[in-house]
């Protein structure tokens, strides 16, 4: 896990456009994680940050 918001960010964008899936970027206690978002579930205990996306908006 990251402690670093602005860390967490650019490590969700890179992977998100490394994978070419969708990826969350959330908080657990005082730290950052990413999960490709389709593996997360509504059980779980995450405060979600944002979901990053590896394809530009238009």
């Amino acid at each position: 896990m990251i402690t670093d918001l602005s860390l967490a960010q650019n490590h969700a964008f890179q992977l998100a456009r490394t994978l070419m899936v969708p990826v969350t970027l959330f908080r657990s206690g005082d730290e950052f994680g990413v999960l490709p978002s389709d593996e997360l579930d509504d059980e779980d205990d995450l405060e979600i940050v944002h979901e990053f996306h590896p394809w530009p908006a238009h």
